[in-house]
């Protein structure tokens, strides 16, 4: 296979240098390799993907739903050539490359896996079974602490890349995305905002060991619709309820839910406060949400009307 620097791809395929980095970085469009002095290297499928890029914005179409056809056709072709699935073959290579500790194989896996298809199946299908399959190994001693946290680190900075990329543009609709306040967890929050994206809820990200306080203050200036929390470690249950307590007080009447491995220990105290324990599946999810959201909505009389527009899918 070819390959192609920077700027030979620009002279190829007529696109500047500033706009094939834009389009990687803001779209994942393409996913060149890098070399260890960290220049891309294009292949000839990379230079292929730029062109049709091009061919579909001179067209009129968007770069970003240029970005996003182009990600679900290479997904679908991949399923009709009647290969392995794609998205296990990206997780078995992630995890062989962290085995050995390939720190190049595994950044330049993780970039490909932007080409994959939609966001949502590359968590759901790729990323999160590699980190759950990357913790089973640490636990059986077949991986060092350092190889987990390396790749938990490189998996961080492709989710924020992933979330970022389908934001959507147009809706008023926010999800406040927090962990419990000594929650340090952050890989499922990341999967939740993926979901609530597709769901046109942009996300208001704000990461591990987040107080009460600090979610109370996000819920009042930036009215936000609805707060996701995380939980992997149950807090102790001396102080359990009065967190949970502490927590939906800062809601403020907005809906919000709880999800991680730490709920078994709080639901009860959760429930109890009219919070949702987010052991369902994610379509059960959308509908809690949306219901909950709906009757928040009916409680406020004056915001009906900008609502109402806001809850068509």
């Amino acid at each position: 296979m070819s390959r192609y620097r920077i700027r030979a791809v620009a002279d190829l395929t007529g696109v500047s240098t500033a706009t094939l980095r834009a389009w990687e970085r803001r779209y994942g469009v393409p996913a060149p390799a890098r070399t260890a002095s960290a220049y891309r290297l294009y292949g000839d499928d990379d230079v292929a993907l730029v062109a049709q890029m091009r061919d579909l914005v001179e067209s009129g179409v968007a770069p970003a739903e240029a970005a996003r056809a182009l990600r679900e056709q290479a997904a679908g072709t991949a399923e009709a050539s009647g290969e392995a699935d794609a998205y296990q073959a990206a997780c078995d290579r992630i995890v062989d490359a962290a085995l050995r500790f390939d720190v190049e194989t595994m950044r330049e896996e993780l970039s490909r896996t932007l080409a994959l298809g939609p966001a949502i199946a590359i968590f759901d299908r790729t990323l999160s079974p590699a980190l759950v399959r990357i913790g089973d190994l640490w636990h059986k001693g077949q991986l060092t602490v350092a190889q987990e946290h390396l790749l938990s680190s490189l998996l961080l900075g492709r989710l924020s890349q992933l979330l970022e990329l389908i934001q959507p543009v147009d809706s008023s609709r926010k999800v406040a995305l927090a962990c419990f306040e000594e929650e340090d967890h952050v890989i499922g929050l990341y999967g939740t905002g993926l979901h609530f994206a597709a769901w046109g809820y942009k996300s208001v990200l704000l990461g591990p060991r987040t107080p009460p306080d600090a979610v109370a203050r996000v819920v009042s200036t930036l009215e936000v619709d609805v707060v996701a929390l995380s939980v992997t470690c149950p807090p102790p249950a001396a102080r359990a309820r009065a967190l949970v307590d502490a927590y939906a007080d800062a809601c403020r009447g907005v809906p919000w839910i709880v999800g991680g491995q730490g709920t078994t220990g709080i639901r009860r105290f959760v429930e109890a406060r009219g919070g949702i324990v987010s052991d369902l599946t994610f379509p059960e999810l959308r509908r809690a949400v949306d219901k909950a959201v709906r009757r928040e909505r009916k409680s406020q009389p004056h915001e009906s009307e900008a609502a109402s527009s806001d809850e068509e899918d």
